[in-house]
């Protein structure tokens, strides 16, 4: 696998799939629009959606099959449980992983394979309504850790990624971190995330992703969140609880009064809007209210 080299300090990276190509195409059209000071922006991909994926690429845009980023030993499978709908990677070192699972590994694993000094992760079902300048995850030369001070919500799966989050990286208390690190829209340090990856092989001996792999449930920023604040020290970090992104996680479909109000309630620091595609908004409906 061949990368342009690094032009500047900071790369886009999205993790996607089939389904969601169209939505991945208006993410790079708003992306080509309104982002600036990232050098490059990578499609990280199955296998089988490569070829697919290739009509998005350009000279600042390239995807990257998985397979030059996870070892070989991991497989993708059609899934006869889901009546061969749907994709699951199985091995003999992990439990078996859906698409969801795989693509925050190929978040982790990209930090190997690139040469920009921070990663802005952005999910492919999010648009960009206004000019972004990715210079604003840099406070002097610390980059911005996205974490809510003592808010982990206490329901359903945020503790479970907390403890499985720690229980990787080797630390016995606390068992769950109080800190929330999960947004759409973050900025990792690449050195850092490659100096993780390494800390949780020291800690196993053994490869990264089998150990995070072993975990039914994880989460790639409880992990990182966890690893820069108990681990480093917040070295070469600093907090912020501003999220960048609007996202409509949960609720019912937006009819166009609903998203222009949606849109309308975008706080001032938010550059972009995230619609969950589960939820069913059409895309359609989107690009011609975004315009």
């Amino acid at each position: 696998m061949t990368l342009p080299p690094a032009k500047t300090s900071a790369a886009m990276v999205t993790a996607s799939y089939a389904p969601d190509l169209e939505r991945c195409r208006l993410l790079c059209e708003t992306m080509d629009r309104y982002v600036t000071g990232s050098s490059h922006h990578y499609l990280l991909v199955e296998g089988r959606d490569v070829a697919l994926f290739r009509q998005l690429e350009g000279p600042n845009r390239t995807v990257i099959d998985e397979r030059d980023l996870l070892p070989a030993w991991l497989h993708a499978v059609w899934d006869p449980t889901s009546l061969f709908r749907r994709r699951i990677w199985l091995s003999t070192r992990t439990q078996p992983m859906r698409g969801w699972h795989v693509q925050q590994l190929r978040r982790m694993a990209i930090g190997a394979h690139v040469g920009q000094d921070i990663l802005v992760y952005c999910d492919s079902d999010v648009a960009f309504l206004k000019p972004f300048d990715c210079g604003a995850f840099w406070r002097g030369d610390k980059v911005r850790l996205f974490r809510r001070d003592g808010a982990l919500p206490m329901q359903g799966d945020h503790p479970v990624w907390s403890r499985n989050a720690g229980k990787a990286l080797g630390i016995a208390n606390p068992e769950i971190s109080s800190h929330d690190y999960i947004a759409t829209l973050i900025a990792w340090r690449r050195d850092t995330l490659n100096a993780m990856c390494r800390h949780i092989e020291d800690a196993h001996g053994r490869p990264w992703v089998q150990t995070v792999g072993r975990a039914r449930k994880f989460s790639e920023c409880m992990l990182y969140g966890r690893y820069v604040d108990e681990v480093r020290g917040g070295d070469g970090h600093c907090h912020d609880d501003a999220e960048l992104c609007r996202v409509y996680w949960t609720g019912p479909k937006l009819d166009d009064d609903g998203f222009r109000a949606f849109v309308e309630g975008m706080a001032p620091e938010q550059a972009a809007i995230g619609m969950q595609s589960f939820i069913g908004t059409d895309l359609a409906r989107i690009r011609k209210l975004i315009g």
